[in-house]
């Protein structure tokens, strides 16, 4: 059985993982049964994406709810000052 990964990756490690293994299927010079196994990772990788998208468009929604009277203003970093 496949071993868990110890760290949740970050969206833009899921998203590169994700597209070494298209890659690689696209390549088609996978046997068959390593194919079907890179898809089943891409799957769960996507997956994950996905709710990574989801949790952080909940963050936004969150955020624009408790004070939506507001100002918006450029954000700030101790580079741009």
């Amino acid at each position: 059985m496949a071993k868990k990964q110890e760290k949740e990756l970050s969206f833009e490690e899921t998203l590169k993982q994700l597209e070494t293994i298209v890659a690689q299927l696209e390549g088609g010079d996978l046997p068959l049964d390593e194919a079907l196994n890179e898809f089943e990772k891409g799957v769960k990788l996507a997956r994950a994406g996905q709710q990574q998208l989801q949790q952080a468009e909940q963050r936004i929604q969150i955020l624009l709810t408790e004070n939506s009277d507001a100002e918006l203003s450029d954000f700030l970093t101790d580079n741009n000052e």
